[in-house]
């Protein structure tokens, strides 16, 4: 039997598997028990009390966190010739119109991980729903990706403002930094995410929305978070 290390064998003393913690307690276990080699990304995960199986109560949008993900973000945008210069300068990686669409189509230029349309172009932007959709990159107004705003659109995704929605599960994940953040930064992070899916909930979702959240590291154990002290990262 491989023996474990020291530092594996302390966070197993910290750590119940069981137990909800309080908020900064759970990302200071997060980060403390991260051990790859790599500056890992700290993702939450949270059960609602939501049917997604009723179109009334999808939740889907995009949060802004005061201190990004960590992650350098591609973005993609298709635009009429006339706007390239514009989404260039405000940081879009790949820029282009029909000659983007044929080069996805056929089954390049995939290296983004933002795609960002200007409304005239989504009827042809649509052919691709094929191949953008199972990947989660097809534009669409209630992320919004679609968008006559360029500028400020490329900006905002660029800067490390994330999509959200509801898996066929009823449950949100999403990156909320890195685990060389601090923890005041992932606790701002979390309680930003926490707040737009209370603001997000659906008027016809009944009983307790919160059920439950989770965190980890991209290599770590799921650290339960107590939701009924979701309150005290405002504090943190």
């Amino acid at each position: 039997m491989v023996k474990k290390g020291k530092r594996y064998q302390d966070s197993m003393r910290r750590y119940d598997r069981a137990s909800a913690y309080a908020p900064t307690e759970a990302l200071d276990l997060v980060k403390f028990m991260a051990s790859a080699r790599f500056d890992e990304s700290v993702e939450a995960a949270f059960r609602l009390g939501v049917d997604p199986r009723r179109a009334d109560q999808m939740l889907r949008g995009n949060v802004s966190f005061p201190h990004g993900t960590g992650k350098t973000v591609r973005v993609a945008v298709f635009a009429p010739d006339d706007r390239h210069d514009e989404a260039t300068a405000a940081g879009a990686d790949i820029v282009g119109a029909d000659d983007l669409i044929k080069e996805i189509s056929e089954g390049g230029a995939l290296d983004f991980d933002v795609a960002i349309a200007v409304p005239a172009m989504m009827p042809r932007v649509g052919r691709l729903g094929r191949i953008l959709g199972p990947r989660g990159l097809m534009p669409n107004p209630k992320s919004g990706t679609v968008s006559n705003d360029l500028g400020a659109t490329v900006s905002a995704f660029k800067a490390g403002q994330i999509e959200y929605r509801t898996d066929r599960y009823g449950n949100v994940h999403a990156v909320i930094g890195r685990v060389s953040f601090g923890t005041a930064k992932l606790a701002e992070n979390l309680s930003t995410l926490a707040d737009e899916l209370n603001r997000a909930r659906p008027p016809a979702a009944k009983g307790r929305y919160m059920r439950s959240l989770t965190i980890s590291s991209t290599m770590g154990p799921g650290v339960k978070i107590d939701v009924n002290r979701l309150d005290e990262l405002t504090a943190s």
